[in-house]
């Protein structure tokens, strides 16, 4: 359903230099199966799905989607494809109900099948006690299923999901990775992009580790550990993506900022309350009763 032929997304930098978002991704995503992009924030995930959402144009390369080559054919694509993203809007004023319905008769649906298509996904994401409230008086995990049903609602046979569950709580996050599931099962190719390793290890058929903008490495958790020699899918994680991030270190404080011998080469303070600088400035006076006679910069806690 979805093939990646060594996609590559270049950007010019302020210096006049380039800077590849994507560089020579190749993956395979099949009907039927999850696909997950697993990659740190700033891996290129974002920049790879919107590529083959057809909202980026790649540099280099191309894709097939549903039989339609990305290129050549970016209007069939759209019509094979559903796509969210973690800040995907909504029309305030419209309800979730009335927002299916539009979107749904822009891809074609018509009278009785557009009302049983909207009817479906609204009980599918569980919407149904709120799907006559305007969108802006929903919750973030309320408009994010509504979201994910506008994606679905005209039956698209692929599904290219960006971090769609990025900021909702663990009830709402589970909500969506059932109905995710409940999609694959269906037959729908879904390709989902997140950096939380324990999601991925649960909903994922599939993975493919990005970072930098290359694909590192694909396969089942399986595949992926023997290819690493490691255990499980977060130490096959950081072997291929390796961890770029180093901990920083605090220096220990010298030998005359405190006492206490032994205990102060271990960098713990021991000095007394009198030998260390005041957090809050002391009031210059003391503070007046009733609130008269207030007049310097300060108040109950240190300067306003």
């Amino acid at each position: 359903m979805i093939q990646v032929h060594h996609l590559t997304k270049v950007y010019e930098d302020p210096d006049g230099g380039e800077v590849a978002a994507v560089s020579d991704a190749v993956l395979t995503c099949n009907a039927g199966e999850i696909y997950g992009l697993l990659g740190a924030n700033g891996a290129g995930k974002t920049t790879t799905l919107r590529c083959l959402a057809t909202i980026l144009t790649p540099t280099r390369g191309s894709a097939t989607i549903a039989g339609h080559d990305l290129i050549r054919e970016p209007e069939a694509v759209r019509r094979s494809i559903g796509f969210l993203s973690a800040s995907t809007g909504l029309y305030a004023r419209l309800t979730p109900r009335e927002t299916l319905t539009f979107f749904g008769s822009l891809h074609g649906l018509k009278g009785e099948e557009l009302e049983g298509r909207v009817d479906e996904v609204i009980g599918l994401f569980d919407i149904a006690s709120y799907a006559d409230r305007p969108n802006d008086r929903l919750s973030t995990g309320m408009k994010q299923r509504v979201g994910l049903a506008r994606a679905v609602v005209h039956d698209p046979a692929v599904l290219i999901l960006d971090e769609p569950t990025s900021g909702l709580d663990p009830i709402v996050s589970r909500t969506v990775e059932q109905a995710v599931l409940s999609l694959a099962r269906s037959g729908k190719c879904v390709l989902f992009s997140t950096h939380l390793l324990s999601q991925a290890e649960e909903i994922c058929s599939r993975i493919g580790v990005i970072g930098n903008g290359r694909v590192l490495g694909e396969g089942t958790i399986p595949e992926l550990c023997a290819k690493t020699g490691t255990r499980n899918l977060r130490e096959a994680f950081f072997a291929l993506a390796g961890d770029e991030r180093p901990v920083p270190v605090l220096p220990l404080p010298s030998a005359g900022e405190n006492k206490g011998g032994e205990a102060g080469a271990q960098g713990i303070d021991l000095r007394s309350d009198a030998d260390r600088p005041a957090m809050i400035p002391p009031h210059p006076d003391p503070l007046p009763r009733g609130g008269e006679g207030v007049t310097g910069p300060w108040t109950y806690g240190g300067p306003r």
